[in-house]
């Protein structure tokens, strides 16, 4: 939506992040977090997957790579900036330095009709945003504190078979952590190893990609036998 029509005139894409359930939160914190902690988001509802990956930031990056792939930008032109009340979902900084962004109520069911019925615009039967009820929009830094996304940052650069390796070691690290085998602060680590293993390939046809995946959940289930469900 902040695109159309702007296509020429964008300098960069910003896309937003909630932070997740622990903003602010130490990496001493973090590791004494429970299942139902990550699953407690303060502005979303969700799929379990996704809701951990919104608390690790993984899910940020991806869409960082899907921004990429979907409207032809560079990565140095894709920004991220987290914003709690999850209510600017997405902006485009223009070339004279203005800023276009879409504001929306955060319901997932806004982006799915979105997507089922672009470009038209359609009516949204469920409750809209009120302007007067907002408060204050904050825009923060991603802080270090959010490990995984640097990680999936890196990956997008390196390109070839390493996003799908992350891809890959993040469905099986998110179940495990689900499954109550692995820590919430694990589930990096298992993506730091399996992207350490790998040998990075380039990409030139879809089993190159399958193979990548099939390759990283065999050596996560060898690494680490009995935590992992094939």
């Amino acid at each position: 939506r902040c695109l159309h029509g702007y296509e020429a005139d964008v300098d960069e894409i910003v896309l937003t992040a909630s932070g997740g359930p622990f903003l602010g939160k130490s990496r001493d914190e973090l590791g004494a977090v429970s299942i139902g902690d990550v699953l407690d988001h303060p502005t979303w509802r969700m799929g379990r997957k996704v809701t951990v990956d919104s608390a690790t930031l993984v899910n940020k990056g991806l869409e960082v790579i899907e921004a990429h792939w979907l409207f032809g930008f560079p990565y140095d032109r894709i920004s991220v900036v987290v914003h709690p009340q999850s209510i600017v979902h997405a902006l485009v900084r223009l070339r004279d330095g203005s800023f276009i962004a879409h504001l929306a109520p955060p319901d997932m069911r806004l982006p799915i009709l979105g997507a089922f019925r672009y470009p038209a615009i359609v009516d949204f039967p469920w409750k809209s945003l009120a302007l007067d009820e907002i408060g204050r929009l904050e825009f923060l830094p991603v802080l270090k504190e959010y490990p995984a996304f640097e990680l999936t940052l890196e990956t997008a650069r390196a390109g070839g078979t390493a996003p799908a390796v992350l891809n890959a070691a993040d469905e099986v690290a998110v179940d495990a952590f689900l499954r109550g085998r692995i820590g919430f602060l694990e589930i990096v680590d298992w993506l730091e190893e399996a992207l350490g293993a790998h040998r990075t390939a380039a990409v030139r046809k879809i089993e190159d990609v399958l193979a990548a995946d099939r390759w990283t959940r065999d050596f996560l289930a060898a690494r680490h036998a009995g935590a992992v469900t094939d």
